[in-house]
């Protein structure tokens, strides 16, 4: 045989060789899949959906060296009797199983900066009452059709006071996101009360030369006292701070909002809370969030359902605003925090995550569910961004690409390809949601 023979055989072998596996996490089948179909030892091939396929570990290892290109979507995600990585044997076991999937169901948070500026006339109801999307059939068809039970409204501090730096609610403003939390609870589903302002109110810090703790928690107390008796409210405390330059005091504001709730007689709901930096799930620990956070506590001392709140994007700045997915997360983000929650004996809860309906994000996006599921000891689950008010129609033509608002024509609704595939439990990404 010829050198040039011989270099093209050794070529071929090892392009061959470097399909031959796919890494623990990485693709290994799906609905036009050409890459690697089987998986690096300790690791097996487990479908998500048609469209996806994913190397976990611990999975049973396929009695053949090939894996089904295309896949059946009726198989799940295994449960997971092996530890998550990087934990030691004894460490508790996720079932497979997230106990909070949704999405959000955006509207009352229009208006609002990331400079917790929000005017309260900017903000649209996500009702037909009120001339917005028909977001009570967005969350029905949500719930029936895909097999969603959460759902997450943001709303901006500004409406709910009618642009008073305040903590007494208006009640008129009130009415009306009432009316979306009341829709929402209709549904059967868990209803996130999600405070949009990014720890401030214009421009200044809560606690820190902005509104006092006191103000902060007169408002979470009014707000709990509307919901108390309802079990399927969860409190999210505030949505994505950031640039916050006392975390420390940041955690003293938090504590304030959970007394505040606790003593307004919601004494069993889930509260959500959010640290630095955005609620990065991958600095959590490392900006001291986490460190500081663990001090809070319900007025009895202990720390049942207090749930730590985490955001992650997929895309190349972690802003969510890019139609491209390029990473899972898993190695960066979501290994390491596992780990974090489970020598604290905590949990946390990712409110936000999402991407464009690309190729890329259908990966990444099921990747990311499918690792949460199988660590589902720590992770409840997580919420979409977003349906509501976010036209399907014209998101490509106003630059928005992370809408997940289905279609409906006559009694049809149409979900986004990443809903499809990844983030509706029907979809097979994980192993289904219970809790309803």
């Amino acid at each position: 045989m010829s050198l040039i023979a011989l270099s093209l055989l050794f070529g071929l072998g090892a392009v061959t060789g470097a399909h031959a596996q796919a890494p623990v996490y990485g693709q290994c089948g799906g609905i036009g899949w050409t890459g690697a179909t089987t998986c690096a030892s300790g690791s097996g091939c487990v479908v998500s959906n048609s469209y996806y396929s994913q190397c976990l570990p611990g999975a049973a290892v396929p009695t053949t060296t090939t894996a089904v290109p295309t896949p059946n979507p009726s198989t799940t995600v295994p449960s997971s009797t092996a530890s998550a990585p990087g934990a030691t044997p004894s460490s508790p076991a996720g079932t497979g199983k997230l106990s909070h999937v949704g999405i959000n169901i955006s509207g009352f948070d229009f208006g609002c900066n990331s400079d917790g500026s929000c005017t309260a006339s900017a903000a649209w109801p996500p009702l037909l009452e009120y001339y917005g999307h028909d977001g009570l059939g967005q969350m029905t068809h949500f719930v029936n059709d895909d097999g969603f039970n959460t759902f997450r409204l943001p709303v901006g501090w500004q409406f709910l006071t009618r642009d008073a730096e305040t903590g007494a609610i208006n009640m008129t403003n009130f009415a009306e996101y009432n009316a979306l939390v009341n829709a929402c609870l209709g549904t059967g589903a868990f209803c996130i009360v999600d405070v949009h302002n990014y720890a401030r109110f214009n421009g200044e810090i809560i606690g820190q030369g902005g509104p006092t703790n006191d103000v902060f928690a007169e408002l979470w107390g009014n707000i709990a006292t509307q919901f108390a008796s309802n079990p399927k409210i969860i409190f999210g405390v505030m949505n994505e701070p950031h640039d916050v330059p006392d975390i420390n005091m940041w955690a003293a504001s938090v504590q304030a909002a959970v007394t505040a709730i606790r003593n307004a007689g919601a004494t069993s709901q889930i509260i959500l809370l959010p640290g630095n930096n955005w609620t990065s799930a991958e600095t959590f620990v490392s900006n001291g969030s986490g460190p500081a956070l663990l001090t809070v506590t319900n007025p009895d001392g202990s720390v049942t359902n207090l749930v730590f709140d985490v955001h992650k994007y997929l895309d190349s700045d972690n802003s969510g605003t890019n139609a491209e997915c390029v990473t899972n997360n898993i190695e960066s983000s979501w290994e390491p925090l596992a780990q974090w929650l489970r020598s604290n004996n905590r949990q946390a809860f990712n409110t936000e995550t999402g991407g464009g309906n690309t190729a890329s994000c259908v990966e990444f996006l099921c990747q990311q569910i499918a690792y949460q599921a199988q660590n589902s000891d720590v992770f409840l689950g997580y919420v979409g961004w977003a349906a509501g008010n976010f036209d399907p129609s014209s998101a490509c033509i106003s630059g928005y690409v992370l809408g997940e608002t289905p279609t409906n024509t006559g009694s049809t609704w149409t979900d986004t390809l990443l809903v499809q595939s990844c983030v509706a439990p029907s979809s097979g990404s994980q192993s289904g949601s219970t809790g309803q």
